[in-house]
C-alpha cells in the first residue's frame, strides 16, 4: 500500500489500537471507528459509528483501501450479534473496494492439539460454530469475487493494555501482590499465546500482500510454554517468588457466570485449556519470514503496563 492509503480500523481495543499504530508508523492515513468515537490513538482520525447498523458501517468504510475488523460483541452475545456485525463490515469494505483483514482466533476448529490452517472448521460449541461460520463467509466472499479478504488468526493474546485475556487481569494483579494466581484448566500443558504487537504487525502485513489473500494465516507467536512456565517467568521479571497456581473449577466459573455472563462462557472452551493447545505458525514463517517478539521482551513490556496501573 502506498503512503496515501486510508486504513480503517473497526474497534479500539488493544488489538485495534496496535493495528492503528502500526499502520500510522508505515505512513498511512488511519480512521478508527468505535461506537463512541473515543479510544483512538494519536495521529488517527476517530469517528463514532454503530457497526451493528449496516448504513453506518458502509459510511465508516467509505474511501478505505484496507479495513481491519478488530471489533467483537460481548462474549456471551457472539452467536446472536457477531454475524451481523461482521457482515456489515464486509459489505462496507466491499462497497469501498477495500481489502478486508478480519482478526480471528482458533475456536473454529473445535479441537485441541497442534493446530494448522488446513484443519476443518468443525467446531460445535456456541462460540466455535459462530467463528466457523464467520470464517466460511470470508472465504466464500473471496472466492465468489465479492471482495478481497484475509483471515489472520491468533490464540489468547497478551501485552500492554490487554486486560481481558488468559494472562491479563485474571493473573497480573494477583501476581504483583504476591498472591496465588488462577488458571482455568491444566497449567502444565503447552499453550500458545500471541503478543498483541506481533498480531497487529501481521494484520497490516497480510492486508498489503496479495499472495496472502483468500485464506487464514496463523500469525507469529513465541514458542509455546506451559502456563506455569509463563507465570514463573512473569514472577522472575517482577522480582517476586513463583506464585502458587490454582486451577479454577468449572463449577466456580458456572456460579460466577450467573452474575458475570462472560465468565460462564469460558466453560465450553475447556477442551482448549485441558489438552495441549499449540498454534502452528510455520506457514506464515515460510511465506513471509520474520520472528515473533521473544518472551522476555514481551513480558517485560506487559509487566511495565501492569505496574503503571
Amino acid at each position: 500500500m502506498n503512503s496515501t492509503s486510508l486504513h480503517v480500523v473497526i474497534g479500539a481495543g488493544p488489538l485495534g489500537r496496535a493495528v492503528a499504530e502500526q499502520a500510522l508508523g508505515d505512513g498511512n492515513q488511519v480512521r478508527m471507528v468505535t461506537r463512541s468515537g473515543k479510544g483512538g490513538v494519536s495521529g488517527a482520525d476517530s469517528i463514532a459509528a454503530d457497526i451493528m447498523d449496516a448504513g453506518a458501517a458502509r459510511a465508516a468504510c467509505e474511501g478505505a483501501d484496507v479495513v481491519y475488523q478488530c471489533a467483537a460483541p460481548a462474549y456471551q452475545n457472539w452467536p446472536k450479534a457477531f454475524p451481523t456485525l461482521q457482515e456489515n463490515v464486509l459489505q462496507g469494505a466491499a462497497r469501498a473496494g477495500a481489502v478486508l483483514v478480519a482478526a480471528e482466533n482458533l475456536y473454529a476448529y473445535g479441537v485441541a492439539g497442534r493446530l494448522h490452517e488446513g484443519l476443518p472448521l468443525a467446531a460445535t460449541t456456541r462460540k466455535g460454530s459462530t467463528r466457523a461460520a464467520l470464517s466460511r463467509r470470508l472465504f466464500e466472499a473471496y472466492t465468489g469475487g465479492e471482495l478481497r479478504t484475509v483471515s489472520p488468526a491468533a490464540r489468547d493474546f497478551f501485552g500492554p493494555g490487554v486486560r481481558v485475556s488468559a494472562i491479563g487481569e485474571r493473573l497480573w494483579p494477583a501476581l504483583l501482590k504476591g498472591k496465588p494466581v488462577d488458571w482455568f484448566g491444566n497449567p502444565d500443558l503447552p499453550h500458545s499465546l500471541t503478543y498483541v504487537p506481533d498480531f497487529a504487525r501481521a494484520l497490516v502485513r497480510l492486508g498489503a500482500e496479495e499472495r496472502a489473500w483468500g485464506r487464514a494465516w496463523h500469525v507469529l507467536s513465541p514458542e509455546p510454554l506451559t502456563p506455569r512456565q509463563v507465570i514463573a517467568r512473569m514472577a522472575a521479571l517482577a522480582g517476586l517468588p513463583e506464585p502458587k497456581v490454582r486451577q479454577t473449577p468449572a463449577l466456580m466459573l458456572r456460579l460466577v457466570g450467573l452474575f458475570v455472563p462472560a465468565a460462564g462462557e469460558i466453560i465450553e472452551m475447556g477442551y482448549s485449556y485441558n489438552e495441549p493447545f499449540v498454534m502452528d505458525d510455520s506457514a506464515y514463517r515460510e511465506a513471509f519470514g520474520g520472528t515473533s517478539t521473544d518472551w522476555e521482551t514481551a513480558l517485560t513490556a506487559t509487566l511495565a503496563f501492569w505496574r503503571s496501573q
